[in-house]
């Protein structure tokens, strides 16, 4: 073996190596144990970054263990390539989305080939691509024949720049996350997928998922959001009956005013006559639709002049305004406000000096003049409720809404905070909605020997809004029904829903549907899905969805698509700046890492002029700070298995895992550390038992928290290990443990696995050997260490044999130097013993 380890002509010997043989292609019709691994694909922004490469380790980690341990494992890689971000490359670099993307798949994949990641690139495919999302057409088609798909109007945030549709996170204070311009509350027809539907299965179902974070269960729940109220309509001065719904029936006596949605029916009446109240709701439709967004904007209202009779005292009149804060998309579009006890409320009673009354307590406040400066939303008492004094929430709850049955006047109800999924897109680069729009037929599903209905090539981005709706032919079509001049759907699905079905194509890829129902269930659910926590919510809850919806049309018999999830920290590192002054204001300039240099006492300066840099907070690594570190650069300059060790060893995988010098550093002396220890293996004889138990210990210790990702433990039984190796004596277990150390390490640094493999003379390559057997004996402790306490405080410790009879250890406790220097000749009072633990002895 050479005495220095190369890291880059072994990375690119055994990646040309896995690759021409397929090592890692996943076989349909293996005899083997199936396993699933799956990392959450990437979006091909351009490059990789040190996010990626921990989470693609951690799979890839997970992934080359369980082949060791005898399992067909498909562990596929794609990518997620519709969206927004190539949109914006086309207008602003005048490069189509399309070149665009493939450009940036093709810099990205031979990134992390680099990695040497066990991937099954035979799977490869791109959402962007119409072999793909002609099938998710066909999908698409399946669930509107199933009634799972409807077109309606709805209330959208509208950017009036970009002149599109924007999901309520692409809403950023009021504005365009790309324009900056205010958005706009706006009604379009949209396309829905009724997840509304399986609201309640999707709730009941997380109970099942064992294998899950417990955060992002709760995010699910909180987010379907099953609530218990009362449904009951508010009798109005005009003779009019208004609906509302509320979650909080049990502060009724608290009621101080009745808000309507600027699109309520009756909101819409009124304006029809008074110019004044149309001038409000066209004010009211500025700012976003989502809850942030309502939240936090300024409450606005309108006296309608219009009042509403206490459901419980026909003397008491609250007054009915038009509220911005209120949607008609949410419940009944009406609510009635309890300031003491909804901030939202509490603002807006400010704002019109409307009465805010108590009646929770707080404690022990029960005065009726509530004095805070927020609202209290806390659990309590009732008080100045009438008859509901004294109950606690839930009983004063349940009682109005018996009496309001009672007396026939609302109704008990459970209601969903999930609302149905609407996946219009007004962009061009995303999957075509296949509908064709008919006069006379209405909407009409494309037959599906016509898809994929493919992007046109030839758009333009240089007028903002949707190239789909102004592209001279592509959207006028005959109607597949009549026959008549028709025109196709210009909306593009929502790329969530790309992602909502991807790994069913990854476990099966037949060319003439989206996949194979028996063989995709051979592989899901998942078994292990890895990724960034910011997608607990609506790529995973969409994703829940979609199996369902296609187990209801019998497209497969799965439920849960992935059954075990890990949802792995960030990794960050400090920013560098300095402060300038730009048009009056004070701003930071940004640099990157490698522009920066360090003095003895740790302050920053520019290495090329020896300007004075502020050193930043450690926070997610991120372009806009410039703190970034190029994967590509670090496996330049320490090779690949240095690079996944480092991101494997600092940090509990579930935390945030700082980037540092010195730790790559480190995990780069340990690979030579490695290579020495595999350069050095040598024939001998004889035993050394405990370097057996410890190699067999680690063993064990190692295959298990590799199952259960604790990388960061493995990592530290390797390291100690390594040590115990190298401090030994030459002997047949020292030798031994060499060899298994190379199989131990191999699914973490694979590639110095390989060499050392072949330089040893074994047969095959180590990413086909099998995980090494575990000799159950030797974890199996013999000798025990007993604390040996006087008068209750430790003064020595014992290494005994385990089990060892009681007057053995008496006397061996008695015989410690210590123990007889303490007790000065004198004989001890008690002795006590506890069998393998511990000796307390009374003097």
């Amino acid at each position: 073996m050479a005495s220095r380890f190369n890291p880059l002509k072994a990375d690119a010997t055994w990646q040309k190596a896995w690759e021409e043989n397929r090592t890692f292609a996943a076989r349909d019709d293996s005899p083997k144990p199936k396993s699933y691994v799956l990392e959450m694909f990437p979006y091909p922004s351009g490059r990789i970054h040190m996010g990626h490469v921990r989470n693609y380790t951690m799979g890839d980690v997970l992934a080359r263990f369980r082949r060791m341990k005898g399992m067909e494992v498909l562990h596929p890689m794609g990518w997620d390539a519709f969206g927004m971000p190539a949109e914006n490359a086309a207008m602003e670099k005048k490069v189509h989305p399309g070149a665009w993307t493939r450009q940036n798949i093709a810099t990205m994949k031979a990134q992390l080939k680099r990695l040497g990641f066990a991937l099954d690139w035979t799977r490869e495919f791109a959402t962007c691509e119409p072999d793909y999302y002609g099938q998710e057409q066909a999908l698409f088609l399946d669930l509107y024949e199933a009634g799972l798909v409807y077109r309606k109007e709805s209330a959208v945030n509208w950017d009036p720049v970009d002149m599109t549709v924007l999901a309520n996170e692409q809403v950023i204070d009021g504005r365009g996350w790309r324009s900056g311009a205010l958005v706009e509350r706006r009604k379009l027809n949209q396309w829905f997928l009724k997840i509304t539907d399986f609201a309640d299965d999707l709730l009941e179902g997380l109970k099942g998922l064992e294998h899950w974070p417990d955060k992002v269960k709760l995010m699910q729940e909180n987010w379907i959001g099953k609530s218990e109220g009362l449904q009951f309509t508010w009798e109005l001065s005009n003779g009019e009956g208004l609906t509302v719904y509320t979650t909080r029936p049990d502060t009724i006596f608290g009621a101080s005013f009745v808000a309507i949605a600027a699109d309520h029916p009756i909101a819409q009446q009124l304006a029809a006559g008074n110019p004044e109240v149309q001038a409000f709701i066209e004010r009211c439709k500025q700012g976003g639709t989502t809850a942030a967004e309502l939240e936090t904007q300024e409450k606005l209202g309108w006296n309608t002049g219009l009042t509403a009779q206490h459901p419980f005292d026909a003397s008491w009149q609250v007054p009915v305004y038009i509220a911005n804060f209120v949607l008609m998309d949410y419940g009944t579009g009406a609510v009635f406000g309890v300031p003491a006890h909804d901030q939202r409320d509490f603002e807006f009673a400010t704002k019109y000096d409307l009465p805010i009354r108590r009646v929770v307590s707080e404690g022990d406040k029960t005065d009726p003049r509530f004095d805070g400066t927020e609202a209290y939303t806390g659990p309590g008492t009732l008080v100045n409720s009438h008859f509901l004094d004294g109950l606690d929430v839930v009983d004063a709850k349940r009682e109005v809404i018996r009496r309001a049955e009672e007396g026939n006047w609302g109704t008990g109800s459970t209601v969903w905070r999930l609302r149905d999924w609407g996946v219009s897109r007004q962009r061009y680069w995303g999957t075509p909605i296949p509908i064709i729009h008919c006069e006379d037929c209405g909407p009409v599903g494309v037959p599906k020997d016509q898809l994929p209905v493919s992007l046109p090539e030839d758009v333009s981005f240089d007028v903002p809004g949707n190239p789909l709706d102004r592209h001279p032919t592509w959207k006028h079509v005959d109607c597949p029904k009549c026959g008549k001049p028709a025109r196709r759907e210009t909306d593009t699905l929502d790329t969530f829903v790309d992602s909502s079905w991807y790994f069913l194509r990854f476990a099966s890829q037949p060319a003439d549907k989206p996949f194979d129902k028996a063989v995709a269930e051979q592989w899901l659910p998942v078994g292990q899905y890895i990724g960034g926590v910011e997608h607990a919510i609506l790529h995973l809850l969409y994703a829940r969805f979609f199996t369902r919806a296609l187990r209801h049309i019998g497209r497969i018999d799965v439920a849960e698509p992935f059954a075990g999830l890990f949802t792995q920290g960030m990794v960050t590192h400090a920013s560098y700046y300095q402060l300038e002054e730009h048009e009056g204001l004070e701003r930071k300039v940004y640099f990157e890492p490698t522009q920066v240099s360090f003095r003895a006492d740790g302050s920053a300066y520019l290495t090329d002029t020896g300007a004075e840099v502020t050193v930043g907070r450690v926070e997610k690594m991120s372009k806009s700070k410039k703190n970034t570190v190029d994967p590509t650069e670090i496996v330049d300059q320490y090779g690949a298995d240095a690079t996944r060790w480092f991101v494997l060893s600092d940090s509990p995988p579930e935390r945030d895992l700082e980037w540092s010098e010195s730790g790559i550093e480190g995990a780069w002396r340990f690979v030579n550390r490695l290579w020495r220890l595999f350069d050095g293996l040598e024939a001998a004889e004889g035993e050394d038992k405990d370097l057996d138990r410890k190699l067999h210990r680690t063993i064990a210790g190692v295959a298990e928290d590799i199952e259960a990702l604790t990388f960061n433990k493995a990592v530290a039984k390797l390291y100690e290990l390594t040590a115990a190796i190298e401090k030994a004596k030459p002997s047949a277990s020292r030798t031994a443990a060499i060899r298994a150390l190379v199989r131990v390490v191999a699914p973490m640094v694979p590639h110095i696995a390989e060499e050392a493999w072949a330089a040893m003379g074994e047969t095959g390559m180590i990413a086909d050997a099998a995980w090494p057997a575990v000799d159950p004996a030797l974890l199996v402790d013999d000798e025990v260490t007993i604390a040996v306490q006087v008068n209750g405080k430790l003064r020595d410790t014992l290494v005994m044999p385990k089990g060892a009879a009681k007057d053995v250890v008496e006397a061996a406790a008695l015989a410690s130097d210590k123990i007889v220097r303490l007790l000065e000749g004198n004989a001890p009072r008690k002795i006590i013993v506890v069998p393998d633990r511990l000796v307390n002895i009374v003097a």
